[in-house]
């Protein structure tokens, strides 16, 4: 087949795909016609542990008020709901949703409650180790909005699940007071308990940046209520920027989250589906997880090196299951580099954890194992110390950065990682000009391009690279002339995988690695 008859494939290939996703969401995913459904927030969840935990007089005949932060707007709002690690049923009341007067209030703004419904029903028994979804309600809101989720609780449980870094003010009191725009004399936590997102719906364009990690990524060290984690700074710049607006940030941290162990919560692979898979609308994957794991060999006082050298090949080995899990479900996966932490009271980390510290990053950086790297480690560690974080950006236990280390942690994630895959298929299916380079020195290796008026999309080779069905992308404003290549290696895109995967079967691009196999 010659090279056009292959694209034309490849389009009407990708245009049927990209009708039956729409279709979908216009149809059944989101809860008004021509909207899908998307996070907007979430918090990973755990077995609260009992210094954490509300007493049983605490959750007797309880209504509980707690206060979360929105990253994107949307016309209806749905809730959900988590007794994932109860051993008994829990139920619940009533459940009410309002605007809060700001995050740092158990106040309502008047006329905004909302009773939510669970098939129909005002009250909700959710099983042992399950979650559960509201019904969608009519509720505007907009971007950073601030919600106030309202419990009442009949019963204690026995157990409680919940997310116990909330760095958000709760308020408990007695009584069935879900609709009550204030809660006066209520006991304050700060934690949440039995709530695990908040979905919008959104424009059919909207999506979700799920980024999972540690106490980093869950803040430790960050203002409470003050909403300025590195994912809501993130969020902040998203929002500003109309390439990006349409993007939520779901932080899935957890403190003292391993990759490879139980720590606090669930390690990362085990709850990888519920964290990640499970979250409506997602998109991306930033993984920022390994810090603990490479610290515990040294609090645990061990120095062998064969030991080192089997935890750097674990963590790798559980960051390659993260990448091929998501990209089983057409998730883009971004690495981060892990933070330096020589100082830490915590771990006492010597020179074999810092090799390992290295050994993981370097892998990390490494073109073909991440869709795209972003090196937390460079922008936060001493230039003069680079096993130190910088003293600016140090919060004072050498492990988390400070408010000021958060805030350049999020500028430095690059937009264009977020931006590039919508301007790549925008501009394939909207091309005005398809060209194949002539100049190429090796007609079978020549690149194609698709162009519009604003942005050029080159496909150049086919790498060998660790996984199969490959492809490198640039991408250069026509305007400006400036190249953008946030993503080291641009391998599993939805574009690259779906129509380089019909191209190299029918022309003369040099096969992958897969089709390869697959040939012999």
């Amino acid at each position: 087949m010659c090279f056009s008859h292959a694209l034309l494939a490849c389009s009407i290939l990708s245009l049927a795909a990209i009708f039956l996703i729409n279709g979908t969401a216009s149809a059944g995913n989101g809860g008004a016609t021509g909207t899908r459904w998307v996070g907007s927030w979430a918090a990973s969840q755990q077995l609260v542990e009992p210094s954490n935990a509300l007493s049983p007089e605490d959750l007797r005949d309880a209504t509980l008020r707690q206060i979360v932060h929105l990253s994107l707007g949307g016309s209806e709002i749905r809730l959900r709901l988590s007794n994932r690690f109860g051993i008994m049923p829990l139920h619940l009341t009533a459940v009410h949703m309002a605007r809060s007067l700001s995050p740092s209030t158990g106040k309502t703004v008047p006329g905004s409650d909302k009773a939510l419904t669970f098939s129909g029903l005002p009250d909700v028994t959710i099983p042992p180790h399950a979650d559960y979804i509201s019904d969608p309600v009519s509720f505007q809101v907009n971007a950073f909005s601030d919600v106030a989720i309202t419990l009442h609780i009949d019963a204690a449980p026995a157990d409680e699940t919940g997310h116990p870094g909330s760095r958000a003010t709760s308020y408990i009191t007695h009584g069935d007071l879900v609709s009550s725009l204030d809660l006066p004399g209520a006991k304050t936590v700060e934690h949440w308990y039995f709530i695990s997102g908040i979905d919008v719906a959104a424009g059919r364009e909207a999506s979700a940046i799920v980024v999972l990690g540690d106490s980093i990524t869950d803040g430790h060290g960050t203002t409470t209520n003050g909403n300025d984690r590195w994912t809501d700074i993130l969020a902040q710049r998203l929002q500003a920027q109309p390439g990006t607006r349409n993007l939520a940030v779901l932080n899935q941290g957890i403190g003292g989250n391993h990759l490879l162990s139980d720590g606090l919560g669930p390690n990362a692979l085990s709850r990888f589906d519920h964290d990640v898979i499970a979250q409506p609308g997602i998109r991306y994957l930033i993984v920022l997880e390994g810090v603990n794991d490479v610290g515990k060999l040294s609090r645990d006082g061990v120095e062998s090196r064969s030991e080192h050298d089997i935890l750097v090949r674990r963590i790798l080995a559980a960051y390659e299951q993260i990448v091929v899990r998501a990209h089983t479900h057409d998730i883009e996966v971004i690495g981060g580099t892990i933070l330096p932490f020589v100082g830490s009271a915590y771990y006492h980390p010597g020179p074999a954890s810092e090799a390992d510290r290295q050994a993981v990053n370097q892998w990390i950086r490494t073109p073909g194992h991440f869709d795209a790297v972003i090196d937390f480690d460079k922008v936060t560690r001493d230039p003069e110390h680079a096993e130190r974080l910088l003293p600016a950006f140090d919060s004072g236990d050498h492990l988390h950065p400070s408010p000021a280390g958060y805030a350049a942690m999020a500028q430095a994630v690059p937009l264009s990682l977020f931006a590039a895959t919508r301007r790549g298929v925008t501009a394939f299916f909207s091309a005005h000009q398809l060209t194949r380079s002539t100049d190429h020195p090796n007609s079978a290796h020549r690149p194609f391009s698709v162009r519009d008026n604003s942005t050029s999309l080159s496909i150049t080779s086919l790498p060998q690279t660790a996984f199969p069905s490959t492809g490198s992308a640039s991408y250069s404003s026509a305007s400006k002339g400036a190249s953008h290549s946030p993503f080291t290696n641009f391998s599993h895109s939805w574009l690259t995988r779906r129509c380089l995967g019909k191209l190299e079967e029918n022309t003369a691009i040099p096969k992958s690695p897969r089709a390869r196999r697959k040939a012999s």
